[in-house]
């Protein structure tokens, strides 16, 4: 298929890329081969998931009983009638999110509204860098919320402990512990340029760019890194046939949620996993049933539900965590779309969960004087106190190192697990 993959290790700060130039490279191998074998195995898997782009929570999951969201919102605004679905009397959900709703019934998938960070900026690098580092408002953080999570988890860990599916290491995953990003389980590194002559100087300068730091490297990234490439290199992904009859559809997220269910059922002690998915950012011509907003809510759910169903008894170790930066504003705009705003919703799933339910809370009528900054749907939930709960409850981080997980928070979690 030409898939294009990059493997990303990143330890101790440092970038690491292993092409697959005909093999791993041959310090990778002697690297892998002196390490001493870390445990693998079946684990709890917390599976975080990032919208780019800032989803527009209500129009994801409505407050379909509410005149002052109908009045400003004369062409976005969907109802019952318009194929939404209603959840609780007062919440439905756009009907493109259809394949979540049995999970919703069975009380697995929960919604937290009103989510976001206490931090106000409008720019979606700034709120994504915030949300994944988990210091809102501080750039200078130099590690991620989930690489310092997982560095709570114990020392006996698997290599192949964190693993994102992107094409690039998110910053939720900078830090010490060892990570990988990689785009495509089954094809490691870039494709050799095309021809013999380009080929040889490609790899000699290859060769020549890492020769005379194979020590240095292999003490900073550590034994860890280069044994996850190995991990991930030796197993045979070509044969894999979802379970229970899943069926995912045709696009990238798909796809890589398809790796991450790979990679829990391989057991190679996976323990955190991350991935995204973009196009959030309806600014133009959003649409109700149909448009850029449909179009990513039947994308994300789609895959999503093939995801769960595929896990089959892998289900009761799995949490899946989405999130987005922030959300839209309540009136819409000259475009027919919706700008960048403050609040917006996410969804939690798994056999652990408080599901069947929308959590947080959500003016009554989103009338001028009960929005934030007269625009917005207010953020009336730090998305903090969501990540420490579903983290921390799954994965067993104490209440008491929420601090390290968060520095400078003090909040508290907010509940959402069963236990």
């Amino acid at each position: 298929m030409g898939w294009t993959r990059r493997a990303l290790i990143k330890g101790s700060g440092l970038a690491l890329l292993s092409l697959s130039l005909g093999g791993t490279p041959p310090f990778l191998r002697r690297a892998a081969a002196a390490a001493e074998p870390l445990p693998h195995g079946r684990r709890k898997v917390l599976v975080a998931l990032f919208q780019r782009g800032a989803m527009d929570g209500l129009m994801a999951v409505t407050p379909v009983h509410d005149p002052a969201l109908a009045a400003a919102r004369p062409n976005l605004f969907m109802g019952l009638r318009q194929g939404q679905t209603d959840l609780d009397g007062r919440f439905a959900m756009h009907p493109a999110f259809a394949p979540l709703l049995p999970l919703y019934r069975e009380g697995r998938l929960a919604v937290v509204h009103g989510v976001g960070s206490v931090h106000k900026t409008r720019s979606h690098f700034d709120a994504q860098d915030y949300m994944e580092m988990g210091t809102p408002g501080v750039k200078s953080t130099p590690s991620g919320w989930l690489n310092r999570a997982a560095g709570l988890l114990g020392p006996r860990a698997s290599s192949a402990r964190m693993v994102a599916l992107t094409d690039k290491l998110p910053r939720s995953f900078y830090g010490d512990r060892p990570a990988i990003a990689v785009d495509d389980l089954q094809s490691f590194g870039i494709r050799v340029p095309d021809g013999p002559e380009a080929s040889e100087r490609f790899r000699a300068g290859f060769a020549s760019m890492y020769a005379g730091s194979a020590k240095r490297l292999a003490r900073r990234v550590g034994k860890e890194s280069f044994e996850a490439v190995e991990v991930l290199r030796k197993t045979d992904w070509s044969g894999y046939r979802p379970g229970d009859g899943a069926v995912y559809p045709d696009s990238a997220l798909a796809r890589r949620l398809r790796q991450v269910a790979m990679l829990i059922k391989a057991e190679v002690g996976l323990e955190v996993a991350f991935t995204d998915a973009g196009g959030w950012d309806t600014h133009v011509r959003q649409g109700t049933a149909a448009g850029s907003f449909a179009d990513r809510a039947a994308e994300l759910s789609g895959a999503l539900a093939a995801f769960w169903t595929d896990l089959g008894p892998y289900q009761d170790d799995v949490t899946v965590l989405t999130m987005t930066e922030f959300g839209r504003t309540v009136e819409q705009n000259g475009s027919l779309g919706t700008d960048h705003g403050r609040g917006s919703c996410l969804f939690v799933l798994g056999n652990e969960v408080d599901g069947g339910r929308v959590h947080g809370t959500v003016p009554e009528r989103l009338v001028k004087d009960a929005l934030e900054d007269g625009r917005d749907l207010p953020v009336t939930t730090d998305f903090r106190s969501v990540f420490a709960e579903v983290a921390g409850k799954h994965l067993g981080i104490p209440r008491s190192h929420d601090g390290l997980v968060f520095p400078g928070w003090e909040g508290q979690r907010r509940r959402l697990m069963k236990t």
